[in-house]
């Protein structure tokens, strides 16, 4: 997959598209992204630089929770626009200070390539650090969700792993996820398409009806 088979008619990659593939140096070597964790699903975040202190409890919070990503199946890959010197020593700094560990891959960005190519540079908000953006990319490599945040304001982890685990759930289901939904949570059946459906519905006793367009179920 080339660079150029991507992003046709528009600047950043959205919702649906092919991730754009990429080449980058990380603190875990060099990466071809087409071929990164294979199987697997892939949260990639960016940060909008090294040694600042929003940032910092950013990627511990990933790397706290390593852990629940491992079980979900899913890689963490992080990014700034900062060399890998850079990387390695903020990765030992935080080590040194917290005890935590950054054993994830984190792009070292510098000529900021893959910023660009998914949209991370906003000039608005800065022409040189990339927002605080979470890509969250499917086995085959497709654009699920994508979340974006300010420079000065911190994602919460909760919702990032909440979101990761409704995707999946939806895709192993077949069904959507209501309003503040979490494991365990009652699930949304989609909606029927014919009066057949509708009447077949509204007999099924073994769903939480509000009405035939609104029923839920537990998994």
């Amino acid at each position: 997959m080339e660079n150029s088979e991507i992003n046709v008619g528009h600047s950043m990659p959205r919702i649906g598209d092919n991730a754009p593939n990429f080449k980058a140096k990380t603190t875990k070597g060099a990466i071809q992204f087409s071929d990164f964790a294979p199987d697997k699903w892939v949260v990639l975040f960016s940060h909008p630089a090294d040694f600042t202190p929003v940032c910092t409890t950013e990627m511990s919070g990933f790397a706290i929770r390593k852990d629940e990503f491992t079980a979900l199946n899913t890689e963490l890959l992080g990014l700034s626009i900062d060399s890998i010197h850079s990387h390695l020593a903020w990765v030992n700094n935080v080590r040194e200070k917290t005890g935590v560990y950054f054993d994830f891959p984190i792009i070292a960005d510098i000529d900021m390539k893959v910023s660009k190519l998914y949209g991370m540079l906003q000039p608005n908000e800065s022409e040189t650090a990339a927002v605080r953006a979470v890509f969250f990319i499917d086995p085959k490599k497709k654009i699920r969700l994508i979340m974006y945040y300010p420079l000065n304001v911190g994602r919460n982890m909760d919702e990032i792993l909440r979101s990761l685990e409704a995707l999946q759930i939806s895709d192993e289901n077949g069904v959507a996820m209501p309003l503040d939904w979490k494991k365990g949570d009652k699930v949304i059946v989609p909606p029927p398409k014919t009066l057949d459906e509708m009447n077949d519905r509204m007999a099924d006793n073994s769903l939480e009806k509000v009405d035939f367009y609104l029923a839920k179920k537990s998994i």
